[in-house]
């Protein structure tokens, strides 16, 4: 009955969290990790909580692109992530982009270094009652290729923070995936507030260590650098 019951509960906690294997792109979203580079979760669902980890960055389950494809996509059009089975917990909603460097490809870069920039960053509604998260319950996560970034090969990087356990350091789950795009058109602006994985974040940030219960917030900073905007 124990071991019955140890499984039930391991399978309780596996439905609660989540992955974003498929990109949507073109209107639809495509199958799992044919554009996404497979994630070390994708069995377990299981978050990264080490902000300070390699995995922090894609959460790759090996090194390389694990043979996903790169997708074309115009600036300005709308990209995101198909979530599996959906955003089940309470938390902000992030996406970053990266220019692959010249003489590599979307498929052969590892995204090191300082080098991402953060293109949305969907927080709470706060009122007296509580923190209410947009993000929570959805089927997929979308956003905006900047249209003033210049053409070239990209990685299109999720992260979904949930926070219903954060009230102290490492507490915060993390759902991460990374996704290939060349982008088209465009202009040339220079993204700014680089940052790179790991190494933006640290646990202590505020963004990332807080109780979302009680007393109930009456203000939130998501962590990172600010958004570029064109």
């Amino acid at each position: 009955m124990q071991m019955l019951a140890a499984l039930v509960a391991l399978a309780s906690l596996a439905q609660a969290h989540y992955t974003f294997p498929a990109l949507i792109a073109g209107g639809g979203a495509t199958n799992k990790w044919e554009y996404v580079r497979k994630t070390t979760n994708y069995q377990s669902n299981g978050p990264v909580t080490d902000v300070n980890s390699e995995q922090f960055r894609c959460y790759q389950l090996a090194p390389g692109d694990e043979g996903a494809k790169t997708m074309t996509v115009a600036a300005g059009s709308t990209v995101g992530f198909k979530a599996d089975a959906s955003v089940s917990h309470p938390g902000v909603l992030q996406f970053y982009m990266a220019k692959v460097p010249s003489g590599q490809t979307a498929s052969s870069w590892d995204g090191s270094g300082a080098v991402w920039f953060k293109i949305f960053s969907q927080g709470p509604n706060i009122g007296p009652s509580g923190l209410t998260w947009p993000s929570q319950g959805a089927a997929q996560v979308t956003t905006t290729v900047p249209s003033c970034i210049p053409a070239g090969d990209y990685l299109l990087r999720v992260e979904h923070i949930a926070l219903h356990s954060a009230s102290a350091a490492g507490g915060a789950q993390s759902y991460i995936s990374c996704a290939q795009l060349t982008v088209t058109g465009g202009g040339s602006k220079t993204p700014t507030n680089l940052v790179s994985f790991p190494g933006a974040y640290k646990p202590t940030d505020p963004g990332l260590m807080i109780n979302i219960y009680y007393p109930v917030p009456t203000s939130y900073k998501a962590p990172g650098p600010a958004v570029f905007t064109c």
